[in-house]
């Protein structure tokens, strides 16, 4: 009987093996096809940024897959006349008609990018490269920027076309010395040093070329790059066809440009998502969205690939996520560090005789336009307002010595709009030691975030334009109401200003001073490493906001409606 029970045990045991490992087996089989499954839908797709309009692009034939449709609104900037309308349109691939072919110049077999990072997921492969700072540390950890090599017909072959860049004058003087233009002559004791120069408003993309490629944490190794520089010249190649021309001469640089990047290994990183290009324009000649040739304009910024990248431009969009304005560039270019602080002392030290002064034209076309009410204001002031006429003979307000011998002999510089929101002028009067006073907060306050102090009221005035229009304001009697302590705290806090408003000299470069150029580096970085946080933390609640809000968030940090909304209602306000 014991012989028989032991037997049954065995038989018991072996089929009890048996299941275990049929069991174990389809088990096994099972999780290894959901595994599968999920390997394939996680990685065949780029990552995408937690900002819901931007565009997703194959890996397999790098062209855009429209996420979602996107509102766009554009405002065409006339000669003499700006038309803001509202647009409703899908955001769509890049055409491949009109693309005309690019020579891609010769690449070597050893690529900087390590191929098999892209099916890493998106918390390995994509790090916040924040600086770190010790005795150890690589000083750039964070910094590094990459510049491409783009063929020619990008930026060279525009400069050696310069004669063609502008219809009434030659480009070809104000691309000298590397963008600066030709130097100043002091004949009237204006200006300092020999840093100044003639600088056309339109050439900074050539000064910022020119700047990163002595930028002390340039690097030709993109796994290391925090960010992506593309040295296109699209204000000076859109403004050869902005007159005459069809929109497929506008668009044609900036299709082929695309074309030519999305086929690049570091474009596919992020796709484009760390890539950023300046654009010396102001963004409204940049997003035109019919193919009406009588249309202001190229579509560079509506194309998907754009709306990836960070675009730099001297007036921005409030209604758009992808465009930041930096400074317009001024006279001073500066090769030392005491050549600013020694001009700096020199605006401190001034006698200013006018409480406020203005340098413009009337614009009596442009509906709305406050500036013929200023110009008649500062006429009636007599020994309290100087007038700079820039519709008279001779024109002045084209000579730099005219334009900043007025600044800095006035305390308060009026800087109403012209054809678009902001002005050159702007930065030339707090060059000269001069109380910016602005009428609509689009002129500054909501453009310069990396550059002005968001406290606009320590460094300017702000009048209501609307108050002007309706004859609510005397502008003498509101600055005089101003305490003289007040004054003079502005002033200070403007001179202080100056190094963040000013590009130095791309040749020599400052030591310990951070310029326009910088504090734009640095901009463009931290909104990159914001992306990347999305992409590996998931998106933050706060920035889930329309993309026609964007001017609210990026100056109060939330949506709500403040005390700009009324000023945006024109375009579309999201509360009106």
């Amino acid at each position: 009987m014991e012989k028989l029970n032991v037997g049954k045990c065995h038989i018991r045991f072996f089929w009890f093996f048996i299941s275990l490992c049929f069991a174990l087996s389809f088990l096994f089989l099972y999780f290894s096809s959901v595994t599968l499954f999920d390997g394939k839908s996680r990685y065949d797709y780029p990552v995408l940024s937690p900002y819901s309009n931007l565009m997703a692009i194959s890996e397999n034939d790098a062209k855009p897959i429209t996420r979602s449709p996107a509102t766009d609104h554009v405002m065409r900037n006339q000669s003499d006349s700006i038309d803001r309308v509202t647009v409703t349109n899908e955001a769509l691939p890049m055409e491949e008609k009109g693309d005309e072919p690019v020579e891609d110049k010769p690449v070597k077999e050893t690529s900087s990018i390590d191929k098999s990072k892209r099916s890493e997921p998106a918390d390995e492969r994509l790090p916040i490269t924040e600086n770190t700072t010790g005795p150890d540390s690589d000083i750039c950890s964070g910094r590094y920027v990459y510049l491409y090599d783009l063929p020619s017909r990008f930026n060279d072959e525009i400069i050696k076309d310069c004669r063609s860049i502008n219809l009434w004058y030659d480009m070809c003087r104000a691309l000298e010395n590397g963008g600066l233009g030709p130097q100043l002559v002091d004949t009237e004791k204006v200006f300092s040093h020999k840093s100044w120069y003639v600088t056309d408003q339109f050439t900074l993309e050539v000064i910022f070329h020119e700047r990163i490629k002595h930028y002390k944490c340039l690097t030709n190794d993109s796994s290391l790059a925090s960010a992506f520089y593309v040295p296109f010249y699209a204000g000076l190649d859109v403004s050869r066809y902005l007159w005459g021309f069809n929109t497929s001469m506008r668009d044609s640089a900036a299709l082929a440009l695309m074309k030519w990047l999305t086929k690049r290994d570091e474009w596919k990183l992020m796709w484009g998502r760390d890539h950023f290009l300046v654009a010396g324009r102001i963004t409204w000649d940049f997003r035109r969205l019919t193919e009406e040739d009588q249309d202001w304009g190229s579509k560079l910024m509506i194309l998907p690939e754009a709306k990836n990248m960070s675009v730099l431009v001297i007036e921005s969009s409030p209604w758009h996520r992808n465009d930041f304005a930096i400074p317009y560039p001024t006279y001073f270019h500066p090769s030392r560090d005491n050549e600013i602080s020694q001009w700096q002392n020199r605006m401190r030290r001034l006698k200013r005789r006018f409480l406020f002064c203005f340098a413009g034209a009337p614009r009596p076309n442009l509906k709305g336009s406050i500036r013929g009410d200023i110009i008649d204001q500062c006429i009636a002031s007599r020994r309290r307002c100087r007038l700079l006429s820039c519709d008279s003979g001779g024109n002045k307000c084209q000579k730099p010595s005219h334009v900043m011998k007025l600044f800095q002999s006035s305390v308060f510089c009026l800087q109403p709009s012209g054809d678009s929101y902001t002005r050159k002028s702007a930065f030339d009067s707090m060059l000269a030691g001069c109380i910016p006073v602005f009428f609509h907060p689009g002129s500054a306050y909501v453009q310069y975030l990396w550059h002005l102090p968001k406290n606009y009221s320590r460094y300017s005035v702000f009048i209501s334009e609307n108050d002007v229009k309706a004859g609510k304001v005397n502008i003498e009697e509101r600055l005089l109401r101003i305490p003289r302590d007040k004054v003079k705290s502005m002033r200070e806090k403007v001179i202080q200003m100056i190094p963040r408003l000013i590009y130095a000299d791309p040749r020599s470069g400052l030591q310990t001073i951070e310029d326009a150029f910088d504090l734009a580096v640095q901009g463009v970085i931290g909104r990159v490493n914001k992306i990347r946080r999305g992409i590996r933390d998931g998106p933050d609640s706060e920035m889930d906001y329309r993309e026609d809000e964007s001017w609210k968030y990026r100056l109060f940090g939330n949506v709500e409606r403040n005390e700009w909304s009324p000023f945006f209602t024109n375009w579309k306000d999201s509360d009106s």
